[in-house]
């Protein structure tokens, strides 16, 4: 029998979550007006307050779509079923969920005014002596709608802190980039400086070797030329160190799937098409993908296995990370760590693009970078 394991467990989210709750509050009200018809029975109060009910808990799963609509509706219809009705409790719930929505969107003036109507309607209700609420009641009900909206706004900070910290890291992520691509382009200068030099030297005494030099000359500049296209125009800064280790590249994987073993991943690679030499910067992006991938599959997804997949064709190189975990732990916004963000950086820097995505047994990340354009501009130019 297989083990339980609860980080396997996922619970509704999204629109579902709505719907769920929607129907779970539905039934609870359900129960208690089914013993409220035993103790009264006024069919004509009955069903006005089941429309009430049903129109409330309906117009939760559109939330997200009209969310300040959708909170007016649940206020409105919610204090209007507790006029009709001698239940209380489960109904608030709805608009509950609905101030608490807006304010951890930023709604914060929509929200307020909503818990300032429920407060009001409430009041009213206990000058009026009708017997339901008192002034205590009152106090809780403003308590409760102050903690929501606290907690809501407290929300909505983490999530803007969340994005800017994530703006933040791509920015210092294509900086790398720029880096990075900077050091390959200053090898590949430094080359045909050299060469050139020897070219001139023998261009009288020695043609041959003169000839040979320039075609050597043609190569590094085509590299170089391929580097260029890739660079966001951000160069090393002064106080920064030279390389002193080779561009990484696919070359290096196996290194890459010796220290995943070392942290307890079973990497797999998986490679189909015509294997063939990658322009440096298409190189770079895949390692630094595959990289990042391997790293997140150890350290937060609780992955065992990863499979590595690597397709080549004369246009665009496409790679898949697939692994058995539960995906990169969400920020305080609910999305993916700032890892991803640089991966997709990378792609985009060169015409490419990249998804990753959890998937029923696991996490994928796919990405799709091309290097035919960059063939066709070197053609062009040499």
């Amino acid at each position: 029998m297989p083990r339980f394991d609860p980080t396997r467990v996922r619970l509704p989210s999204g629109p579902r979550a709505d719907l769920v709750l929607a129907l779970a509050v539905l039934v609870l009200v359900g129960v208690a007006e089914v013993q409220r018809w035993g103790r009264d029975g006024h069919a004509t109060s009955l069903a006005a307050s089941w429309l009430l009910v049903m129109a409330v808990c309906a117009a939760l799963p559109f939330r997200r779509r009209y969310p300040v609509a959708v909170g007016w509706c649940t206020v409105v219809g919610t204090g209007a079923y507790h006029l009709l009705s001698t239940v209380d409790g489960p109904l608030v719930l709805v608009p509950v969920v609905a101030l608490y929505a807006l304010a951890s969107q930023g709604r914060i003036q929509a929200a307020i005014g909503m818990a300032a109507a429920m407060v009001v309607g409430v009041g009213v209700g206990v000058l009026a002596g009708t017997g339901d609420v008192n002034g205590t009641a009152v106090f809780m009900l403003t308590g409760w709608l102050v903690a929501v909206l606290a907690l809501g706004g407290v929300r909505h900070s983490r999530v803007a802190f969340a994005e800017e910290e994530a703006r933040l890291r791509a920015t210092q992520e294509r900086l790398r980039i720029a880096r990075e691509l900077h050091d390959v382009i200053g090898h590949s200068m430094s080359m045909i400086n050299v060469q050139a030099a020897a070219a001139l030297h023998r261009l009288k005494k020695d043609p041959s070797q003169a000839e040979e030099a320039l075609a050597a000359i043609k190569a590094g500049s085509r590299e170089g030329l391929r580097e260029l296209r890739a660079t966001l125009g951000v160069l090393r800064q002064v106080d920064e160190e030279a390389p002193t280790t080779p561009t990484p590249g696919l070359a290096r994987i196996d290194e890459l799937v010796a220290s995943a073993g070392l942290a307890g991943l079973a990497v797999r690679i998986e490679k189909s098409g015509t294997e063939r030499s990658l322009p440096a910067a298409v190189d770079l992006a895949a390692y630094r993908i595959v990289q990042e991938s391997l790293t997140n599959a150890a350290r937060h997804s609780g992955a065992g296995h990863v499979t590595v997949r690597l397709s080549y064709d004369d246009k665009q190189l496409t790679l898949a990370v697939e692994d058995d975990g539960r995906g990169p732990s969400s920020g305080p916004a609910g999305t993916a760590g700032s890892g991803i963000a640089g991966m997709t950086e990378r792609a985009r820097a060169l015409g490419g693009e990249l998804a990753a995505q959890q998937r029923p047994g696991g996490f994928t990340v796919r990405a799709r970078l091309p290097f035919e354009d960059m063939e066709e501009t070197m053609k062009r130019s040499g």
